[in-house]
């Protein structure tokens, strides 16, 4: 029992550790770009940078909770503690799994954020939304019951779904990617396949959630949002502007 608790540790610790390098590099590859061009960021009378090293220090702490979940649902498979035993690891069950726990991941987040904002659950939120203009640091600038709140998919879905372990480390590192990018303040993603009908989402839409407040809770998807009432009613225009063409510079009458 004692080998099997230390099985759990030692797979939380791997997490932690190739999560942390993972938080820190991707985070300043995408620092360096935005400093190169500074005519995307999406609020430019904000400066979310200003709060990096509170959110850093909030991060580490809090990524021992998302951690936790992972290693978790991992440690449960590896236990046999699951309803299902995970689907044997090919490529059709690898795409179609990861697929599924993509859209299941934001049915979960989308939920789970909206109670996040009740008058009841906000003490627990509050934190991340003193990001108003969010940066590649804010994605875990949480409370530690909020990172549960959120991040407990990946302990509960591996019970009931036969996700393969490496399809859940796959969609978690997506899901870390698609974070800190979506938090980064800066667009560079939003074109026709972002707005409706296509449900894809860029940096805009995460951007406006903190901002506005009460929009765009989902994580991967539109499509929660626009049923739910909950879109940010100029996402789309946000986006189709984007993709207009800067008027042509005034001629000077010849002298």
């Amino acid at each position: 029992m004692w080998a099997d608790i230390g099985v759990f540790f030692g797979i939380w610790a791997a997490v932690y550790v190739a999560t942390l390098a993972l938080y820190f590099g991707e985070g300043a590859l995408l620092v360096w770009i935005n400093k190169r061009n500074p005519d995307r960021r999406i609020q430019p009378k904000r400066r979310g940078e200003d709060r990096a090293r509170i959110e850093i220090i909030q991060s580490v702490k809090s990524l021992v909770v998302t951690c936790g979940c992972l290693a978790g649902g991992l440690w449960l498979q590896y236990m046999g503690w699951t309803i299902w035993a995970p689907l044997e690891l090919t490529w059709v069950s690898a795409i179609g799994m990861f697929l599924v726990s993509i859209v299941l991941y934001d049915a979960w987040f989308y939920w789970g954020h909206r109670l996040m904002h009740t008058k009841t659950l906000y003490k627990h939120h509050f934190w991340h939304h003193r990001s108003v203009a969010p940066t590649v640091w804010s994605n875990y600038s949480d409370t530690l019951m909020d990172a549960f709140a959120m991040q407990s998919y990946y302990l509960i879905a591996p019970i009931f779904v036969p996700i393969p372990p490496l399809v859940l480390v796959a969609h978690r590192v997506w899901d870390h990617i698609n974070g800190q990018i979506g938090h980064s303040g800066f667009e560079y993603f939003a074109d026709r396949s972002t707005r409706f009908p296509s449900p894809m989402v860029c940096v805009t839409f995460h951007d406006q959630h903190h901002e506005h407040f009460r929009y765009n809770y989902a994580n991967f998807f539109s499509f929660w949002d626009r049923i739910g009432g909950t879109l940010h009613p100029k996402y789309d225009e946000k986006v189709a502007s984007y993709s207009q063409p800067a008027p042509a510079p005034e001629k000077t009458p010849a002298e």
